[in-house]
């Protein structure tokens, strides 16, 4: 009796699990999001139909599709072709000074910075565009930098299959800056490191100092 108890009480838990995610992942129309707009607009103490204001729920809508276009990118997928004949390379391979824009998941505030991503080749290597593709793919969402840099490597190490990954991001959060505590200039600094970049300490310098260079 107990047993089935419990299991019905499952079935209505994964029921109503189920019924949240897809309430959560029905998305609004775009009239529903720039109705939202006008409310924080109001929300904010202004007129949305005043002059100025009357067409920002529009623009702000079309910001938003460029803003997180990293949901509708498929991270791994940029990562597939890949090439072998590099003529037997195999040292690091690094994109350094990516511009960075992301957005905080707690207040939707710009993180604006950069990123140093580097592989050991073990095999295949990537077009060199694609790890910059890789890096807006994640940014582009709203995130936070400590698993922005967990993503990125993560994704290089399980596609590449590489000796090891090296990812650097320095950004500065708005949500620090322009509200809270304002404190302006102030970067983050993440780090992930797998492989040889983790277990072999010169390399890790090494790829430290040329990011630096």
């Amino acid at each position: 009796m107990t047993a089935i108890a419990y299991d019905a009480t499952s079935r209505e838990q994964e029921t109503a699990d189920d019924a949240e995610n897809d309430l959560l992942m029905t998305k609004p129309t775009r009239a529903e999001a720039e109705e939202a707009v006008r409310t924080l607009i109001k929300w904010a103490g202004d007129d949305p139909t005043r002059e100025g204001l009357v067409d920002t729920p529009k623009r702000v809508a079309k910001a938003y599709e460029e803003w997180f276009t990293g949901y509708d990118e498929d991270p791994e997928e940029i990562l597939e072709r890949t090439f072998e004949e590099v003529d037997g390379y195999d040292d690091i391979v690094l994109l350094r000074n990516i511009r960075l824009e992301s957005y905080c998941e707690h207040h939707i505030a710009p993180i604006i910075g950069t990123a140093h991503v580097a592989y050991l080749p073990s095999e295949r290597v990537v077009g060199i565009s694609k790890l910059a593709r890789l890096v807006d793919a994640y940014a582009k969402r709203l995130q936070v930098q400590e698993t922005l840099t967990a993503q990125i490597a993560s994704a290089i190490e399980k596609v590449l299959q590489p000796r090891g990954v090296a990812v650097v991001i320095a950004a500065e959060h708005q949500c620090m800056s322009t509200r809270g505590v304002h404190k302006n200039g102030v970067d983050t600094v993440t780090t992930r490191f797998t492989g040889e970049f983790r277990d072999n300490p010169a390399l890790e310098e090494r790829f430290l100092r040329l990011t630096q260079s």
